[in-house]
């Protein structure tokens, strides 16, 4: 019989199995993810990271095992409840900035807002604050196919973040930007979880970025190599004295 997560996590997986065309790619893992923290997944390319976190947000059906998000059962939900989770109640970012063609960046970023009912004008306010936030401010009324990958990447960075959702997750998200943007782009996702209490779940194999997480976790060919372990913090890291906030009203 199935047992509900601990209350303190917010997202919960036990013993869940994912193969891929009969390739394995998660062997049995079993984590936890606590209201509020941010948790980075490391490892090599192949390792498992991208199908984790599909398995976490509803991307994936997993194969065996069990994935539950505030105590309500992942798992056991159709394509059609996995949607709406998806849409309602996470954010996110991948390796890859897919930005809708027609819509310029503001409208892109507006748009998880619109479709959770906010009016226009709370939604695009919203959208250029964060905009803003990322430095791509003068980027809002211009579409994709006019800015670079790197603009692309932060317009889809603020479009996870708009919403302020409960969880965002974050695969390979600074993939396209150089060490500066790419660590600037980090303390600005890591700020907003810890300021709005957001739960963020990176993936990555940079070693750089571990930093800016309160815990990680190695996979290798699939399975974890180490319980999650706390990362030490630093004057220099998003959360620790001195270091710079994220604030906004929206929720």
């Amino acid at each position: 019989m199935s047992a509900a997560p601990p209350d303190n996590d917010v997202l919960w997986a036990r013993e869940i199995v994912k193969s891929h065309d009969g390739t394995p790619a998660l062997r049995g893992i079993s984590i936890g993810v606590r209201e509020g923290e941010v948790l980075a997944v490391t490892g090599p390319r192949g390792s498992g990271k991208s199908t984790l976190l599909g398995c976490l947000s509803a991307q994936l059906p997993v194969d065996e095992g069990e994935v539950w998000f505030n105590s309500a059962p992942v798992h056991t939900l159709a394509r059609a409840g996995r949607e709406r989770l998806r849409r309602d109640r996470f954010g996110f970012v991948g390796s890859e900035p897919h930005l809708v063609p027609e819509l310029t960046a503001r409208e892109n970023v507006a748009l998880p807002l619109l479709l959770a009912g906010a009016g226009n004008k709370a939604a695009y306010t919203a959208a250029d604050e964060w905009l803003e936030r990322l430095d791509v401010g003068d980027c809002a009324r211009q579409r994709p196919e006019q800015l670079v990958q790197s603009r692309r990447q932060r317009v889809a960075v603020a479009r996870a973040l708009a919403p302020l959702p409960p969880v965002v997750f974050a695969d390979d998200p600074t993939a396209p930007l150089h060490r500066e943007a790419a660590d600037q782009v980090m303390r600005i996702l890591a700020s907003a979880a810890r300021s709005h209490q957001l739960t963020l779940v990176l993936a990555t194999h940079d070693p750089e970025l571990v930093r800016f997480a309160d815990r990680a976790v190695t996979l290798l060919d699939g399975r974890l190599t180490a319980p999650a372990a706390p990362v030490p913090r630093s004057t220099s890291a998003p959360g620790a004295p001195g270091a710079p906030a994220v604030t906004a009203t929206h929720r």
